[in-house]
């Protein structure tokens, strides 16, 4: 232990002499701090000058100065010197804050010299985006490594980086985070951040969805730009509407990451490659003032402390393990604080393991040479169990001076102290926070003296009864001329149990105040004496208004929820049996000019509505057949009735004689001025003697023909989605059929998955047709629509047109 030369002599007390060398003690470990600091800024300062002047990165600055020493024998900081030194010989103006770097791209970033009238950066919306790379980007860097080497805090570390990147890159928060040993987050610097927001996340437990420790984790940084998305994957911090943009940049070093800087842009837009590579080099150049600024590491803990701090983090209660620290003549001068268990609290409010590695003189200054003082040295010594009466201790925490009575007992163990101890007092703080928690609970306690007919009130019951405190607590009698009238005769049975028999009571009732009816829960009980005559009773209040009020609007919605689901089903209910009337689905294949159609329907499991999903396959007055598949976009009543609009019309145009593209361009034009809708569609005519078929498409997927065992697409010709555009042109082609042959038409409801790209189910398509029709399978329809397993979300139509083997030409 080192001694302060200036302190008190030899015949001052022992409490005094302990204190003393407590101090001098820490006058040393501020002087050490101190020239790491110094050394620390000397190196940045050496850092940002070589990154200025030739363009170095903040690492490669770094180790061209341990070069550069090597090279010439000096030390790393006698280099720093000299590099520093050459600044007078250049002649060159020393480095500029970081506000005239950032101001000086201002408003004549327009080219005409003119600006906004208040000269300010951000009320123009420009940001000093020409200036990121080169020569700007390594001037901004050398300002910051000039700041940062004057660095005495976190907090200053922090407003370093807000100042220099504020204008630039239009930054508006820092805050800088580091990794205690149990997995925490604190909070060390901070500028731009509300006070209040940055106590709210001063202290984040090891929780999923961390940004900042999840780049401490994987040492790698995230760009968080998109809100909508980042406030499903991260925990945000502050308004996402405040801070579009985010980047979390870990703090690299040589050994373990354990700090993390954020940067909250005010910009809406991602970030470039530019501000993503001046973001990180700025905290490189944090890396070595953080070091320096962060508490040094403890050693690593013996194995009988860590067996004692795992018994310890079983108990109920405070207690904690302390090791004794002995002057070289053994006597004891200090004791540190080894293990806690977690309800371990002193005055200040620190808790279970932020105690660990504390000493008792630090601490609890005032210990010294009291009883308890002197009962730690009798139990160290003799082995007795030292339990001391109860004692009161004053301290001042953050200004605050706080008093609490304690009761200690000291056990020896091994060499060391197992120290417990109760606290008797009711701080202001604990008021604090009942009475925080009454008025976010909204409830107010109440007690009743039947013997002396008084009655107590807590401040918030005042505030749920609408009472001014002047009057005071109201009286039993008082309480029914507030009642509504309804309630009363409830309410008096409960309260006339409570007195006469002392039977609890937990009742809810209604009141009227200004403000209108309030529902109240009042919770009760009676003490009684050895007669078992209530004496007094104890209760509390609770405001149940909100609750009400959301279930009451809960019901209304539940209702209108009633209400229009028995609309959509009734809805659902008329277009399916009309559905059913415009697309009878037969039995069994049909028999059509010499081909042989298998038709399949299935609508949609989900959902009240029905889709637009429909076929036709008709013969036509020349013998020729006709066949149509379609799919109209939505559901419901309406796009059934486009559906029959589209089916009868195409019908209709195609037995007058028109001509399948003219027809396909005809009904496009019909969907623009009808309805506002769109739908896609194939049209195919076939002529039986020449076994020829002809189709268009609009917008739909291609048919699949199978021939051979082996399936395949036909070229889609032209022809865009039916009422997208009065330009859409329709392009028929030809396909001559074989025996054998099996040709498909279908919706996408039979290919399509959620998630899943409509490639993937076209080829899933392929395959099992080649299956279920390449080698005469009976009902191949059927065999296809269960290899495929339609996932039911949308409806399916498939035609299978198929020309049996023996058809003559």
């Amino acid at each position: 232990m080192q001694t302060d030369p200036t302190g008190p002599s030899d015949g001052a007390p022992p409490e005094v002499l302990a204190l003393a060398k407590v101090v001098a003690r820490l006058r040393a470990e501020v002087a050490e701090l101190e020239g790491l600091l110094s050394t620390a800024a000397v190196l940045e300062r050496a850092k940002g000058l070589l990154m200025a002047r030739e363009g170095l990165s903040a690492d490669a600055a770094y180790e061209a100065l341990i070069r550069r020493a090597g090279l010439h024998g000096r030390t790393l900081l006698e280099e720093c010197w000299i590099t520093l030194g050459g600044i007078r010989s250049r002649a060159t103006p020393s480095p500029p804050t970081p506000l005239a770097v950032t101001v000086c791209a201002g408003p004549a970033a327009d080219g005409d010299g003119s600006g906004d009238g208040d000269g300010s950066v951000f009320s123009s919306g420009r940001y000093l985006t020409s200036g990121r790379g080169g020569a700007g980007s390594r001037a901004l860097l050398a300002s910051l490594a000039a700041s940062l080497a004057a660095a005495r805090s976190a907090d200053d570390a922090a407003r370093f980086l807000h100042e220099t990147l504020r204008v630039p890159l239009g930054v508006d928060g820092v805050m800088i985070y580091v990794l205690d040993e149990a997995g925490r987050l604190e909070l060390t610097g901070h500028a731009g951040i509300d006070d209040v927001l940055a106590a709210q996340w001063r202290d984040i437990p090891p929780f999923p969805g961390v940004a900042a420790l999840e780049v401490i984790t994987s040492r790698e940084p995230r760009w968080l730009e998109d809100p909508e998305r980042d406030v499903e994957s991260y925990q945000v911090i502050g308004p996402p509407e405040r801070w579009p943009t985010r980047a979390w940049i870990p703090v690299l070093g040589n050994g373990s990451v354990t700090s993390a800087i954020g940067f909250f842009r005010i910009l809406p837009a991602p970030f470039g490659d530019a501000d993503r590579a001046l973001l990180q080099q700025a905290v490189r150049l944090c890396g070595g003032p953080l070091r320096v600024l962060q508490p040094r590491e403890t050693g690593p803990v013996d194995e009988e402390v860590a067996a004692v701090q795992r018994i310890l983090d079983a108990l109920t209660g405070p207690a904690i393990l302390l090791s004794p620290l002995r002057s070289p003549a053994g006597e004891v001068e200090d004791y540190r604080i080894d293990a806690a268990a977690p309800d371990s609290v002193d005055v200040a409010g620190r808790r279970g393991k932020e105690l660990v590695g504390r000493r008792i003189l630090e601490t609890y200054p005032t210990v010294a040479g009291t009883p308890v003082w002197q009962g730690y040295l009798d139990a160290l010594d003799t082995g007795t169990t030292y339990e001391g009466e109860p004692f009161s201790y004053q301290e001042v925490a953050a200004g605050v001076r706080e008093t609490s009575v304690y009761s200690v007992r000291a056990t020896r163990l091994a060499g060391r102290l197992v120290v417990s101890w109760v606290r008797h007092d009711t701080s202001e703080r604990e008021i604090r926070r009942l009475a925080t928690m009454q008025r976010l609970g909204n409830l107010g306690w109440a007690d009743w003296n039947l013997t002396t007919d008084t009655i107590n009130w807590s401040e918030q019951l005042y505030a749920i009864f609408d009472r001014p405190p002047d009057l005071g607590p109201m009286t039993l009698e008082e309480l029914p001329n507030h009642l509504v009238a309804d309630d009363l005769p409830t309410l008096a049975e409960a309260v006339q149990r409570l007195l006469g028999e002392g039977v609890p009571i937990d009742q809810p009732f209604r009141i009227t105040t200004e403000g209108g009816v309030r529902h109240l829960r009042i919770v009760a009980e009676a003490e009684t004496d050895a007669n078992g005559v209530p004496v007094e009773v104890h209760g509390f209040f609770q405001d149940l208004t909100p609750q009400r009020d959301t279930e009451l609007a809960l019901r209304e919605s539940e209702r209108a929820v009633l209400v229009q689901r028995g609309m959509l089903q009734a809805e659902r209910a008329i277009a399916a049996r009309l559905q059913h009337a415009l697309l009878p689905i037969p039995e069994q294949s049909i028999e059509l000019v010499g081909l042989r159609v298998d038709i399949a329907y299935m609508p949609s499991d989900s959902g009240v509505n029905v889709g637009g999903d429909w076929y036709s396959a008709i013969e036509l007055p020349d013998k020729s057949a006709f066949f149509v598949v379609g799919d109209v976009a939505g559901h419901g009543l309406d796009a059934v009735g486009t559906m029959a609009q589209l089916r009868f019309t195409a019908k209709g145009m195609i037995i007058t004689g028109s001509a399948l593209p003219d027809a396909m361009g005809r009904l496009n034009t019909l969907l623009l001025h009808t309805a506002a809708t769109t739908a896609t569609m194939i049209m195919a005519r076939y002529w039986p003697a020449e076994r020829r078929l002809a189709w268009v498409r609009a917008g739909h997927l291609p048919p699949l023909l199978i021939r051979g065992g082996e399936a395949r697409y036909l070229p889609l010709p032209e022809g865009s989605l039916l009422g997208a555009s009065f330009d859409s042109v329709y392009v028929q082609e030809t396909l001559d059929l074989e025996p054998g042959d099996h040709l498909l038409l279908y919706t996408d409801g039979l290919i399509e998955v959620p998630g899943e790209s409509i490639d993937k189910g076209l080829d899933r398509l392929v395959e099992a047709a080649a299956l279920a029709m390449g080698g005469g399978t009976p009902e191949p329809l059927a065999q296809l629509l269960s290899a495929l397993q339609p996932a039911g979300r949308d409806d399916v139509c498939v035609l299978d047109i198929h020309v049996p083997r023996g058809t003559c030409d």
